[in-house]
């Protein structure tokens, strides 16, 4: 696939963990950049993770080149990784128990075909930018719920 170069910046949090959680993410395409973020009463951080990454594949109108980096360990492994096993085994773990977060695992497979994705992970925390700009996002959205 040969679309537009698309860099996403993602993160998702909650506090306390389960509880009022947000979303952010911060979309580069040549001269553009957008951000987005929302948040979730009542979900888990990685719920919000893996939100975020839905929405800003979401926000993509036509199939695109995407690097996509991420704090999420949960979101990289799963999705890199973890994902064609859940999905042979009927959305089971390699220890019988259901996958959690099934109904995002496949929002986001389902956003993820239309595009080419590299999916890499970032440190959090650690000065990159724009992975403290999708921090903060998600962070703001989740303070305007308490």
């Amino acid at each position: 696939m040969s679309g537009p170069r698309v860099e996403i910046y993602t993160d998702g949090g909650c506090d306390p963990n389960p509880g009022p959680g947000g979303w952010g993410a911060v979309l580069l395409s040549g001269k553009h950049r957008k951000e987005m973020s929302g948040a979730d009463p009542a979900t888990t951080n990685n719920r919000m993770e893996l939100t975020a990454a839905i929405e800003a594949l979401r926000n993509l109108k036509v199939p695109c080149d995407v690097t996509l980096y991420t704090d999420s360990e949960y979101l990289r492994n799963g999705i890199t990784r973890w994902v064609k096993g859940w999905q042979a085994r009927g959305w089971r773990k390699a220890n019988g128990q259901p996958v959690e977060n099934r109904d995002l695992w496949e929002a986001l497979l389902h956003q993820a075909r239309r595009h080419t994705i590299d999916w890499r992970w970032v440190r959090g925390h650690q000065g990159n930018p724009l992975n403290e700009r999708a921090d903060q996002l998600a962070t703001e959205a989740r303070r305007k719920l308490v």
